[in-house]
């Protein structure tokens, strides 16, 4: 298995949107953030053999972590076609070996089936905008649908929400850590050209 480190550094020539979404709370996980979540899915055995899903993939950088890892399939699903463009871009900067399919659909109304075992990852909308509370619960719930294991990233504060949805959902919240999140200026609401903000990362094992 290569590095964590190793795997960051791959991801670093994917791109990032081109006009991102406030609205979709379209903000790029970051790479190193994105090797850290699938480098635990992969010592989990969650990762080599499986079909791994992105629900709300943006450009791609979740699902391009998968794909370097060994799994049977990629699953990609974004709403923002331009975003898919990138992504499919990208696919083709990382060179991964595994197959990977774009699919241009809302994630919280899932159109296809996808072959099992299923690993879901995600980085779902914060739902931190007014207007936009609880974004994030559409996400778990696709996942708790479709698969048997998800890792999703969600704004600090969240463990008691993830917990009882997850429970609620025949699921159970099993690894919980926290992580920092590198946001770029992409908004004029944004001051900073870059800053951190505090994120938690949950791995929840479904019925």
């Amino acid at each position: 298995m290569a590095s964590k480190r190793s795997l960051a550094t791959k991801l670093g020539v994917v791109a990032g949107f081109d006009e991102p979404s406030l609205a979709l709370e379209q903000y790029p996980t970051p790479p190193d953030l994105a090797a850290h979540v699938v480098h635990l899915a992969d010592l989990h055995g969650d990762v080599d053999g499986r079909t791994v899903l992105d629900l709300g993939t943006g450009t791609g950088m979740l699902a391009l972590a998968a794909a370097l890892r060994g799994p049977a399939r990629v699953f990609g699903v974004e709403l923002d076609r331009t975003a898919l463009t990138t992504a499919a871009a990208n696919q083709r900067r990382v060179a991964a070996s595994a197959p990977v399919h774009w699919v241009q659909a809302d994630a919280t109304r899932l159109p296809l089936s996808v072959p099992d075992p299923v690993t879901v990852v995600m980085n779902p909308p914060f739902g931190a905008r007014d207007g936009n509370r609880n974004a994030d619960r559409g996400f778990l719930a696709t996942a708790s649908r479709v698969a048997t294991v998800s890792y999703s990233v969600h704004n600090a504060g969240s463990e008691a929400f993830v917990e009882a949805f997850a429970a609620d959902n025949g699921g159970e919240v099993t690894h919980a850590f926290a992580a920092d999140f590198a946001i770029d200026a992409q908004f004029d609401h944004h001051e900073d050209a870059s800053r951190d903000i505090d994120a938690e990362v949950y791995r929840i094992k479904w019925a």
